[in-house]
């Protein structure tokens, strides 16, 4: 495990004086540094977040000119190897040994969990952009996260819905056994319920998993005609793969419920093609995101998947709020994150709401033939866009006990 610090036009010497005990007294910036600290996993969710995520970080940071209020801005990562004990750890490190401000990203559902519980006692602000359970702003929401790209609800919402009205009225989910994937089957049991479907069964396998014969198998027999992939990262990658070995589909269809574009991309188009996905961000959807895009492939040789988006966002919203705020105090900070809205390449007129939820526009995605696609990473049809209050769970049926119910 490695701690990798990346910092922004400052040398020692300077840090040193700023956080020196006369530097500190009085200053709107504690410790005169505002230290932003990138926490995710370079295993098995490496290739949907890892160092293409700190590199976003890293743009954002750059793109603000490096500084805010007139104090440097530094980045920290660390690979929490997807272990929540490492995660909490790791956090009450940084927030009492490395005077960390904030955590970013923190890529999974269990993991973030951990590290909110040290953030919340610390009062330290957190950036999701990888996690997905929706238990993050329902029954574990606090005052001090902002739940930024996606969710399990939103991804349901756009996909199952989808492939329900297009005949796919039976379903048989293959489960990542933890929080994330077990939050992904059931908002999308609900929705497919909800539209007038059925749901015959599901398996649940450890993560990450190598071998998805016999829960393929199972879903074949079930009869179902689309197979809910409640996972995400290498286990759908595989499970797609290995389907096409066996021979499932096209029998049977799947329902991707959270395969970004990199997936897409490792798998390729003749797999994919015809396959739904819901997308907070594409990076061919207009000029803005294109440009922002090309200037992140340019480094990572990759357009940018929603989770490396999103980080950029919520980052950049923060600055823009200590920024406002005159001071990087958590209360004040987040308290002007909720009142502005967010407007950049990846959201437009964004709202963070009192439960820690953003509520943007989401989209559904069809993947392309691959005969339709005209040059690299031209991967999706934009078939809708699904307006924020639409995607996200709404408040009058939020479980937060900040949510003040009408």
């Amino acid at each position: 495990m490695k701690s990798v610090p990346i910092m922004l036009g400052v040398c020692a010497a300077v840090l040193a004086a700023f956080t020196g005990p006369a530097a500190a007294a009085g200053e709107k910036i504690s410790d005169g540094v505002v230290r932003i600290g990138v926490m995710n996993d370079l295993g098995p969710y490496g290739d949907v977040g890892g160092l293409y995520s700190v590199h976003a970080a890293q743009m954002a940071i750059n793109d603000f000119g490096g500084k805010v209020l007139g104090k440097p801005i530094e980045l920290l990562s660390i690979d929490h190897q997807n272990k929540a004990d490492i995660a909490s750890s790791k956090a009450r490190e940084w927030f009492d040994k490395g005077k960390v401000d904030i955590l970013g990203e923190v890529a999974a559902s269990a993991t973030s969990l951990a590290a909110i519980k040290i953030a919340k006692e610390k009062n330290k602000i957190v950036l999701l952009s990888g996690p997905g359970a929706t238990r993050i702003t329902n029954e574990d929401c606090t005052p001090i996260t902002a739940h930024w790209t996606y969710d399990t609800y939103s991804m349901a919402a756009g996909t199952a819905r989808a492939v329900v009205k297009e005949g796919g009225d039976s379903w048989f989910f293959i489960t990542a056994d933890y929080t994330f994937g077990h939050s992904l089957e059931k908002d999308a049991a609900d929705v497919v319920k909800g539209s007038g479907g059925k749901v015959l069964g599901s398996v649940r396998n450890p993560f990450p998993n190598t071998d998805f014969s016999s829960s393929l198998l199972q879903a074949q027999a079930s009869g179902a005609k689309v197979i809910g992939l409640a996972t995400a990262g290498p286990d759908a990658i595989n499970a797609i793969k290995q389907a096409s070995e066996f021979g499932i589909t096209p029998k049977q269809r799947f329902a991707g419920l959270v395969v970004p574009i990199s997936d897409i991309h490792t798998l390729g188009l003749k797999a994919t093609q015809g396959m739904y996905v819901t997308e907070a961000f594409y990076w061919d959807m207009n000029n803005e995101t294109r440009a922002w895009s090309r200037r992140f492939f340019e480094k990572m040789k990759r357009m940018p998947n929603m989770i490396q988006a999103g980080i950029y966002s919520s980052i950049t919203h923060y600055l823009k709020a200590v920024q406002a705020a005159g001071t990087d105090e958590t209360g004040a900070v987040m308290a002007k994150m909720k009142a502005m809205p967010v407007n950049d390449m990846f959201a437009k007129n964004g709202k963070l709401r009192e439960d820690g939820r953003m509520v943007h526009d989401m989209y559904l995605m069809q993947v392309k033939k691959p005969e339709e696609s005209k040059y690299p990473w031209d991967y999706y049809h934009v078939r809708r866009t699904i307006p924020g209050n639409e995607a996200f769970i709404p408040l009058s049926k939020s479980t937060c006990p900040l949510v003040k119910k009408q």
